[in-house]
């Protein structure tokens, strides 16, 4: 019995929510599409996760919690999410990894100001630190985790900036990622945005610069799409190639990457219909909380503006 009052306690020291942040308690939510498998599959591990942080000495360990918001999201619970990891920043306000994934999840909901703030308090706690690994939710094949705590700081910091259109702060952020992107799928990824956020800038030699290192073979493990566009950079693969993986709209997140980074290319090339197409194809699919989709949807946005 007294186990079970305290499991009740620890949930409501861990009661979820937005937390009165004003974005936050007005955003919209759409929840991930996935097969029954999957979604059963995710509630399990969500599950044993929420135990796990729950049931621990004191409430749950930091790694626990942040586990725990971490599967919340993969549900689509993002909000949940975000409240989880305001209630864990008010026992551990100096845990980067905690600004990092609720970071993260404002850059889901679409508060960009938020995410801001919080990656760019990260980035001050991470500052004279040594680099980890950070472990993956969702594994790749090889299940060889390829980014770091520091690189995904600074690479959802410039994506931040990315989507809220400030350019300028969006390449400094990038720049920072580039020096902690030590293996070739982060390197892939973060070239990619860096890549286009200087041609948005106009900077047409330093980003060409950055096409460099992808001469030859290139292996990845799992940014597969960013090395194609990085290719369609460099004038290696053809326009009308890409344009039949996109298809009509984007059903899978590579469709929603891939067809964001084409559609872009178009719009820094001079072609803004055809790049509205593309985005518009990209938000007619089911990859709403894609960092692919979510800029296609900030592009709509500013091209509709008078």
């Amino acid at each position: 019995m007294r186990k079970i009052v305290f499991v009740v306690l620890a949930a409501l020291a861990f009661s979820v929510g937005s937390q009165g942040q004003p974005c936050a308690d007005n955003a919209q939510e759409v929840a991930p599409a996935m097969s029954p498998e999957t979604q059963q599959n995710y509630e399990k591990q969500l599950e044993s996760a929420r135990l796990i942080a729950l049931t621990g000495p004191k409430g749950g360990d930091v790694d626990s919690i942040i586990w725990y918001g971490r599967r919340t999201a993969y549900l689509g619970k993002y909000k949940d999410a975000i409240g989880i990891f305001t209630k864990a920043i008010k026992r551990w306000p100096d845990d980067a990894r905690l600004y990092r994934h609720r970071g993260h999840r404002y850059i889901t909901i679409r508060c960009f100001d938020e995410a801001i703030v919080d990656l760019e308090k990260a980035a001050k706690l991470i500052k004279g630190k040594t680099d980890v690994v950070e472990p993956d939710g969702i594994p790749n094949t090889k299940n060889i985790p390829t980014s770091t705590l520091q690189s995904n700081i600074w690479y959802h910091l410039g994506l931040a900036y990315y989507l809220k259109g400030d350019l300028k702060k969006a390449a400094y952020a990038y720049s920072e990622c580039m020096k902690v992107s030590k293996n070739n799928d982060m390197l892939a990824a973060t070239s990619h945005w860096y890549y286009m956020t200087l041609r948005r800038l106009e900077k047409n030699k330093d980003a060409e610069r950055l096409l460099q290192p992808f001469d030859g073979d290139f292996e990845l493990i799992e940014n597969d799409d960013y090395l194609k566009l990085l290719r369609l950079y460099r004038g290696e693969v053809r326009a009308d190639s890409l344009a039949a993986e996109v298809g009509e709209k984007a059903e899978t997140l590579g469709n929603a990457s891939l067809g964001y980074g084409f559609g872009n290319w178009y719009l820094y090339n001079g072609d803004s219909l055809k790049a509205i197409g593309i985005f518009k194809k990209i938000t007619a699919g089911n990859q709403w909380a894609s960092f692919g989709y979510i800029a296609a949807e900030a592009e709509l946005k500013r091209l509709s503006k008078p």
